[in-house]
């Protein structure tokens, strides 16, 4: 059942990047070389987003939100779009077209980004004893990763390779690279404010009263906690 276990929660992570390459005209066309370009680009650019982060960022003491740090942060971001812009436009290619062209690179990419951030989990974790539903979440969040990223190779296609770009579009591709440069900086600020928002605390206090005048009332005299999360 454990390896049973894996093999499924491997085939969900990594499988779709094959049924895409065999399915479309990617594997006619021998776009293999521009996949594994663009994955070796990535892993650069990963390498380079770690050192910066290393570098200028900060450990908090506190769960604080610094407006600085997270500047930071976004700019870091942007060190994705500057790898994708290489891999677009400066690797060497192959003569195919445009449109192959953003799918092979958003393929690699892709699948660079699966097996650097979920393929050691998924062998630690997935081989465990006992089944969980975390390892068959992951291999969804990968196929989401991979419509992701090959989105984001068309935009960035349509963004530098393509002369004459509708003038109504433009502002919505900038925005869009902006959105995706500083997503880590807004999903980190809506959880804080989750994580902080007094209405949690009011609901819970007022749970736990709840719960306390019941248990008076019936008659118990045990001696009520209430645990803050």
């Amino acid at each position: 059942m454990t390896l049973f276990h894996f093999f499924n929660c491997a085939a969900l992570t990594f499988g779709p990047h094959a049924v895409y390459y065999s399915a479309t005209p990617l594997s006619e066309y021998d776009t293999f070389g521009t996949c594994v370009k663009a994955a070796l680009v990535y892993l650069g650019t990963a390498l380079v987003k770690l050192v910066c982060l290393a570098t200028f960022l900060k450990v908090q003491e506190n769960d604080s939100f610094d407006p600085y740090q997270e500047l930071l942060k976004a700019l870091i971001g942007f060190i994705d779009v500057a790898g994708l812009y290489f891999a677009l436009t400066q690797l060497t290619h192959r003569n195919i077209s445009q449109n192959h062209k953003f799918q092979a690179v958003g393929l690699g990419w892709a699948f660079a980004d699966s097996v650097l951030h979920r393929l050691a989990p998924l062998w630690v974790g997935a081989r465990g004893l006992e089944f969980t539903w975390d390892f068959l979440l992951q291999g969804l969040e990968a196929n989401a990763n991979l419509v992701l990223n090959i989105s984001l190779a068309a935009l960035g296609s349509l963004m530098w390779l393509r002369k004459n770009k509708p003038k109504t579009l433009i502002p919505i591709i900038y925005l869009s690279a902006g959105i995706l440069a500083t997503m880590p900086s807004i999903t980190s600020f809506l959880a804080r404010a989750n994580d902080h928002h007094p209405e949690y605390y009011e609901e819970a206090f007022f749970e736990s009263s709840i719960i306390v005048s019941l248990g008076d009332k019936l008659g118990y005299k045990e001696e009520y906690s209430v645990v803050s999360h």
